[in-house]
């Protein structure tokens, strides 16, 4: 993000950690003995796993759908290679599942097939989306994300100070909630990345929360920006207390 560009103290406090899901093994097999129409990647992490078993399985031809630009940088590297076997074919207008799932383009005159590497705590709205506009979906659950047990507190205290703490996804937000749940004063703002993260700090009772109507890295630094904006803004009845003094 551009935390300097917009004069921004940024202190990186990992939330979470990814393990290997019950899947991952599968994966490479699956790309190298079947043909899918689509490749659905929906986070970085997902296109991680996803690169590795596609090299292993001897670079097939792919067409991948993204969910977002985010995700699409995974991809930016290999994308630069001449003869490349894989591409990017299909983002939608928002960058979250559901639209996903209503938008990815499906070819009428077959059964379009979809393989779908996802993080073992993904919903299904994806593969029920899909499946209901006729899709046949494979799912793989190639990888995890658990909560960092050991933090260290010296840092821990500097979070704990912050304005306003950014996070990108709802298993961040969990984690977030478990390291905040012995405190009882805690109450500065929450910067989500999208409606998705948001929605998860809501419900668990995050009340200062923040995020942009399109998901994404621009619109979460508007929203960081925001969140401090308003935490500078001067709290009703500190002017007058000011002039008292």
């Amino acid at each position: 993000m551009s935390q300097a560009k917009h004069n921004i103290h940024c202190l990186e406090f990992p939330l979470i950690k990814h393990t290997k899901g019950p899947d991952a093994d599968r994966l490479s097999a699956f790309l190298r003995d079947t043909v899918f129409d689509w490749i659905v990647i929906t986070s970085p992490e997902a296109g991680e796993v996803f690169l590795d078993a596609w090299r292993a399985a001897g670079k097939p031809t792919v067409q991948i759908g993204v969910v977002g630009s985010g995700t699409a940088s995974i991809f930016h590297d290999i994308l630069q290679l001449p003869g490349q076997s894989l591409k990017i074919a299909f983002s939608p207008s928002k960058a979250t599942g559901k639209v996903l799932a209503l938008e990815l383009p499906k070819f009428s005159h077959r059964n379009c097939t979809v393989l779908y590497p996802a993080s073992l705590k993904a919903g299904n709205e994806i593969e029920e989306g899909l499946s209901d506009r006729g899709f046949e979906v494979t799912r793989l659950n190639t990888y995890n994300t658990v909560a960092i047990q050991d933090v260290d507190q010296m840092v821990l205290k500097q979070v704990l100070c912050a304005p306003v703490v950014a996070v990108a996804s709802p298993s961040a937000v969990r984690a977030w909630i478990n390291i905040i749940s012995k405190l009882e004063d805690w109450d500065n703002s929450v910067a989500c990345i999208g409606e998705t993260s948001a929605l998860a700090a809501k419900r668990l009772g995050l009340k200062n929360v923040y995020y942009p109507t399109n998901p994404g890295l621009e619109g979460w630094v508007d929203s960081i920006l925001e969140a401090l904006r308003i935490h500078n803004q001067p709290q009703k009845g500190t002017e007058d207390l000011n002039l008292w003094q």
